[in-house]
């Protein structure tokens, strides 16, 4: 069915139903009638625009590596992300307006290909349209009055809750809303007041209750004139993202602006707080923290925890980020190396407001940098044993250094092989490599450290776009280190650390200690230069699409897609638990398979030996205190993080406050013994079992004559 009957379809089903917002008129005109009832007119799509969802729309289905095209399923989800997009909690829209929406879901590939943004700009007509009503009813319910004894919940998982039917059920929505806004400020306020060692006279709680009314007030306020300031290169990537999320998360379309912060940021050499940040239901959330950089130095901010207010300097004002479009968030938090950004965080989104003083800093090699010590294990009954434990926080490359052809450059390969050399000298039993905080790094330094276990063989395959896969292998004959290998991981490890992982698995060449499964992203972008593609040059900003070009495979023909590289030993931990994994994405790809791909197995996993480690391990951490004690956290964690409401009775919403602080300490210690970079190796109950596995693996190798290094 071709665009035009779509549409035809759809506005037929309009006018039967008898909407009056529609009838014929198209969305262009309708877009003009209501803007000239506005002070300010909303963007208009520019020719430029036109020309960019044009080549959007062939760009995908040829670069991306799933090879599919623009279609009706595409269309259906890209409208479902248009509009969560716009109203992630489903507090603006009502069910009419997505109704109404609805039967326009297969025409977005269409409209795309014909250069037509007329739908994307009557969404964000209605959308603003909706905010203005909602900021109304907002406005006015805080000069009125709220009854904190009530006994009433309010829904927080946004896949429980419903958008409203009418006004007045949209009106009961924003009640609670606020009145949770309240329960949380006031009470952050009045502990601040509690704790402040100021001599101004104590605020009444009708003055602090008064200050959150206009912290509320000028939050909304400021809402409502960010849409309004929405730009048309704001739309179009809005627009153009939801449907390069359609194929997968990670393609996205840059506008000319997003392109230029992008190059800014590369420039600047990553100086900041180092950490990645990623926008959830209207809050600015930590997906990442970059090895080296100086959120990790400090060790308080970890993935998960909401950013709600950034203030500069070391003292002064905070500013509410809370519905901050992202690029202001990161623009507030960018500044020089060595100024001071403080950050209100919840811990975990759910817990309580602390402030954080993080020192800007410019990552510096040397700080993700392999470290390595040398571990005197002794183990009851079984002796002692030299380990050696290496760190290895990336997988980099100073890539300058090797284009001069330097001599020296550093890599994460030359510096494990270095570790590895000095624990040949001294007689190490078996070696410890923890990649538990490795997101990932260079796909070469992936394969040449990987040769460093291995003699010669395939490490991953690349699928393309067309279907073809690739073979990508360590051809550099010899070991450095053949003996025992335990590679520890969590679900934070991802992309190189998977490939490496998942290679020493394959090859039956070590094995792997930690979370259920690592991070689960078995895919590579590429950024295609708009300007470049239209033109054959740069000099004019058209915005980029990154698009994922390529999928990976391990040797052994699965993709590392979803499902990561599952342990051989799996540990408790809270890292497990948390929802930063591939899965927990919209549209991620499939996990398949390509052929396998022929390589040596190594006799260096015997499956007696693998369990009778698990059968040990279990026994010991099921009668070690601190491991029962992280077993209960998690518990409480996992109901904390599953509970879809949250009572808006002032005392059941304290007790749950003071719950939930309780465990907060606990939770950020057991975080910072996965992501602290102070020390090489931190002496902790979880890196003690390590230890142990990697201990008895030595010594049942030996057993069985297998363990030898060379």
């Amino acid at each position: 069915m071709s665009f035009r009957q779509k549409l035809s379809v759809a506005l037929l089903a309009t006018v039967c139903i008898g909407s009056p917002q529609l009838n014929s008129l198209s969305f262009a005109q309708e877009q003009a009638d209501r803007a000239a009832t506005q002070q300010s007119p909303p963007p208009q799509p520019t020719s430029r625009d036109k020309v960019i969802a044009k080549l959007i729309s062939n760009l995908m289905p040829t670069q991306h590596v799933s090879g599919k095209q623009l279609n009706d399923e595409i269309s259906q989800r890209a409208l479902d992300l248009f509009l969560e997009s716009f109203d992630p909690m489903k507090l603006y829209f009502l069910q009419s307006d997505v109704d109404e929406f609805k039967r326009y879901s297969n025409v977005i590939d269409d409209q795309v290909r014909l250069g037509d943004l007329s739908l994307a700009y009557y969404i964000y007509g209605r959308f603003t349209q909706r905010v203005d009503e909602r900021v109304a009813v907002v406005m006015e319910l805080l000069d009125g009055e709220f009854d904190f004894t009530r006994d009433e919940q309010i829904i927080i998982d946004r896949d429980a809750t419903q958008y409203a039917r009418n006004a007045d059920e949209a009106r009961d929505r924003w009640r609670r809303q606020i009145k949770l806004a309240l329960l949380d400020l006031r009470n952050e306020k009045s502990d601040k007041e509690e704790d402040s060692e100021n001599a101004e006279p104590e605020k009444s709680m009708d003055d602090i209750m008064a200050e959150a009314k206009d912290q509320l007030r000028r939050r909304y306020a400021r809402y409502a004139r960010r849409w309004k300031q929405t730009s048309s290169d704001d739309l179009l990537e809005l627009f153009l993202t939801s449907v390069t999320n359609g194929y997968d998360p990670h393609s996205t379309y840059m506008s000319p602006a997003t392109l230029e912060d992008f190059a800014i940021s590369m420039r600047l050499n990553l100086d900041g707080i180092g950490a990645s940040l990623g926008e959830k239901d209207g809050t600015t959330v930590v997906r990442q923290i970059i090895p080296g950089g100086a959120a990790d130095s400090h060790g308080k901010l970890k993935p998960d925890d909401v950013i709600v207010a950034v203030g500069q300097d070391l003292e002064g004002p905070m500013v509410d980020i809370i519905e901050m479009p992202l690029k202001e968030v990161v623009k507030l938090i960018r500044g020089r190396a060595g100024s001071t950004v403080r950050l209100a965080v919840r811990p975990g989104g759910t817990g309580n407001e602390e402030i954080l003083k993080i020192v800007r800093a410019r990552i510096e090699l040397e700080d993700s940098a392999a470290r390595g010590e040398i571990i005197e294990h002794e183990l009851p009954g079984q002796g002692k044993v030299k380990l050696g434990y290496i760190n290895l926080p990336s997988f980099y490359m100073d890539m300058e250094a090797a284009r001069r052809n330097e001599r020296d450059y550093r890599s994460s390969t030359r510096d494990v092989e270095r570790i590895l050399y000095d624990f040949k000298e001294q007689n190490v039993g078996g070696v410890v490599l923890d990649l538990s905080r490795n997101g990932g790094g260079s796909l070469t330094e992936a394969i040449s450290l990987t040769g460093l276990f291995i003699d010669r063989g395939p490490v991953v395959q690349v699928k393309n776009s067309d279907g073809s896969v690739q073979q990508y292998s360590d051809d550099q004959g010899g070991t450095v280190w053949d003996g025992p290998l335990v590679v520890v991981t969590s679900k934070l490890s991802a992309s190189a650390s998977e490939i490496f992982a998942g290679a020493i698995q394959d090859y039956h060449r070590g094995i792997i200690v930690g979370d259920p499964a690592t991070h689960g992203k078995g895919t590579v972008q590429t950024l295609r230069d708009l300007g470049q593609d239209l033109f054959g040059s740069n000099t004019e900003n058209y915005g980029a699409l990154k698009v994922t070009l390529q999928q990976f495979y391990l040797p052994d023909g699965e993709s590392t897609q979803l499902r990561g590289v599952e342990a051989d030993l799996v540990l408790p931990s809270m890292t497990s638990k948390l929802p930063v994994a591939e899965g927990d994405l919209e549209y991620a790809l499939e996990f398949d398979k390509v052929p396998l791909a022929k390589h040596n197995l190594y006799a260096m996993t015997p499956d007696s030996l693998i369990n009778q480690l698990r059968i040990n391990s279990a026994n010991r951490v099921q009668q070690d205190k601190e491991f029962a004690e992280l077993m209960r956290r998690i518990e409480l964690y996992v109901r904390e993080k599953d509970q879809k409401s949250i009572s808006l009775n002032e005392e059941d919403f304290l007790r749950r406050r003071a719950e939930r602080e309780a465990q907060t300490e606990a939770e950020e210690e057991e975080l910072d013994e996965v992501l602290n970079n102070d020390e090489i190796f931190r002496d902790t109950y979880y890196n003690k079992e390590v230890m142990n596995v990697a201990h008895e693996y030595v010594n049942g190798l030996r057993s069985q004559n297998l363990a030898v290094a060379k």
